[in-house]
């Protein structure tokens, strides 16, 4: 049996391994030792033959998991791997043998689909020759999946799953609020649902000990999640209060060819905003900076850097950003209008 796992969401990918391994390790061999390791980026043909051809003493079968074969810098190993496990298929070869490749996507192009590689710098390129003669023999296997990223509605649905496999319940705005804060990093938000679950289980013990379990609320999230707070987010958000339209647009760019999402950035914004807001108010009735840091609890650099920003608008004009912060807040949830026009537009009226 050969099965190929690929596509750029690597945590459901490795977690999809592990599920694969737990089951061998069940169904097959408890002890786990007819379950070889090949790292695919330096293996030859002849290291991945000692693994696959050898007979376990131990068990029925064996597994051979083998990781990142695509990116081996003998690309000529590539045709040899599939020649070699096409001849094991004919001669009714009974191992198992998982291929897992983050490396290899499929994306849309013109008039279709085609297949990608990323390179070392992250770039996705088509996939040469060699490389296509072994993912057409892989992607062909009955057992052959490509984890895609999850688009919004999709991560939505994931975390609220995970969150009632593992015990617990998450309301629709704290997952939107997870997913502003973290972005689609299912690595930092498998641990943040743990953390999550376990403050809910620590602080309503009554709750979860037989009967229903506590939910997680938009507030649990803001207080324990730590956001992905970059320099290029401050910068932007700095822009924006500074009204800078050109450089906010420019550093709005950058962020999305650097892979943020609109969710997590139409957060991050809002934030600053709400911020600004609440500093503007604080201004108008007189507060000095000291009073404002205290009143608002907030770090005294983010405070004195709204206090700043504060000055540049009305507390009128920014009601009405705000009021259209929360609309477009909707609008990219339901689905009405493309994200990133949306962003774009809304910085040109800052």
């Amino acid at each position: 049996m050969i099965i190929f796992l690929y596509g750029e969401d690597d945590f459901r990918a490795k977690k999809k391994v592990r599920e694969l391994k737990d089951k061998f390790l069940r169904e097959v061999d408890k002890s786990g030792g007819s379950i070889e390791y090949v790292d695919g980026k330096t293996a030859d043909l002849k290291q991945i033959n000692e693994k696959a051809a050898t007979a376990s003493l131990l068990a029925s079968k064996r597994m051979i998991i083998i990781e990142d074969v695509f990116s081996n810098r003998n690309k000529e190993l590539l045709p040899e791997v599939a020649e070699y496990f096409k001849s094991k298929e004919k001669n009714k070869w009974d191992n198992i043998a998982v291929f897992c490749d983050n490396s290899i996507k499929s994306k849309r192009k013109m008039g279709g689909m085609e297949i990608v590689k990323a390179d070392a710098e992250g770039r996705d390129k088509p996939l040469g020759k060699k490389e296509k003669e072994l993912f057409d023999f892989l992607s062909k296997q009955k057992f052959a999946q490509e984890f895609k990223k999850l688009n919004n509605s999709e991560l939505s649905d994931w975390i609220k799953k995970e969150v009632e496999a593992r015990g617990g319940a998450i309301s629709s705005r704290a997952v939107q609020v997870l997913i502003g804060l973290v972005g689609y990093d299912l690595w930092q938000i498998d641990r943040e649902i743990d953390k999550l679950i376990s403050f809910k289980d620590g602080g309503q013990p009554a709750l979860t000990a037989g009967g229903a379990p506590a939910i997680i609320e938009e507030n649990d999230v803001e207080k324990l999640v730590k956001g992905n707070f970059d320099d290029n987010i401050f910068a932007l958000t700095d822009a924006i209060g500074a009204r800078d339209k050109s450089l906010a647009a420019k550093l709005l760019e950058e962020q999305f060819e650097l892979g943020a999402n609109e969710i997590y950035l139409l957060t991050m914004i809002t934030r600053q905003v709400k911020i600004i807001l609440q500093v503007r108010q604080a201004l108008d009735s007189g507060l000095s900076s000291r009073a404002i840091i205290a009143e608002l609890k907030i770090n005294p650099y983010v405070a004195q850097k709204a206090i700043e920003q504060a000055r540049n608008f009305s507390l009128g004009a920014l009601k009405i950003i705000f009021d259209k912060l929360v609309e477009m807040d909707y609008k990219i949830k339901s689905g009405q209008g493309d994200p990133t026009t949306l962003l774009d537009l809304l910085i040109s009226k800052f």
